[in-house]
């Protein structure tokens, strides 16, 4: 753990930063208050993810996804 005072912390604002990636770190004032800053991880969706680039219109699309539909639907039939 790393301790700051309140102006050491304001004007290496961005080494603190850093430093609070891998530890915990503390900014003292001088009437006794103590601050912690500590890495909050961002939870990402599951969802989010990367887009692709593809020359596919919204018709190729929906054309694949019903011939798709249409393959399962025989399969299933025939089962």
């Amino acid at each position: 753990m790393k301790v700051y005072t309140y102006s050491e912390a304001r004007q290496r604002l961005a080494e603190v930063l850093n430093i609070a990636r891998n530890e915990e770190v503390v900014i003292k004032r001088r009437g006794g208050e103590s601050f912690s800053i500590v890495l909050r991880k961002s939870k990402k969706s599951p969802f989010d993810v990367p887009g692709i680039k593809t020359k596919a219109t919204t018709k190729d699309i929906i054309a694949a996804v019903r011939e798709s539909r249409e393959r399962f639907a025989e399969q299933n039939v025939e089962d």
